[in-house]
């Protein structure tokens, strides 16, 4: 069973989406399709492991971040995981609280996250807002935040390190 933060999570983005239009017509669905020869997948906030355990179509694997959820890259809607609904979009846990941020992990795959977020429906990143609120409120959820924080901030110091060039 899910925890609470998570039905609440799940719930407020059913229906919202990155734009008003299906986006994926932009990119024909790029982040649903599995890499060819990579594990690539989605990770599981804590707790969502049970919803998939025994559904046909998924598997599981641990990671050093976390429960990856590996598709076939088909599901129903109401099926995806909080990191789909999240996409390309991440809630972040700062000093003065939660902020939303394109996620760099989906630059190479989501034309909308090279755009950053004042190309999203401003509805949409309301929402991812309003998920990362109630996540911050749950302790488990809380410190996984912290650790995609902590994550997000490695990545982006490494691609400002590459881009001024200071590569070793």
């Amino acid at each position: 069973m899910l925890p609470e933060s998570l039905k609440r999570a799940r719930a407020i983005l059913e229906n919202v989406t990155p734009l008003k239009t299906d986006c994926g017509l932009l990119c024909s669905g790029l982040c649903c399709r599995p890499m060819e020869g990579e594990m690539t997948g989605m990770l599981l906030f804590p707790g969502e492991d049970t919803y998939y355990e025994g559904r046909e179509g998924y598997r599981m694997t641990a990671t050093d971040h976390g429960t990856l959820l590996i598709c076939s890259g088909r599901c129903d809607r109401a099926d995806r995981p909080l990191s789909c609904r999240l996409m390309p979009l991440i809630p972040l846990i700062r000093e003065d609280g939660v902020k939303v941020a394109t996620d760099l992990r989906a630059r190479t795959v989501c034309p909308l996250a090279r755009q950053g977020k004042d190309a999203l429906d401003p509805d949409f990143v309301s929402a991812v807002r309003q998920v990362g609120r109630i996540l911050a409120e749950d302790e488990a959820q809380r410190a996984f935040l912290v650790q995609l924080t902590k994550h997000q901030d490695e990545l982006k110091a490494l691609r400002n390190q590459f881009r001024r060039g200071n590569h070793v």
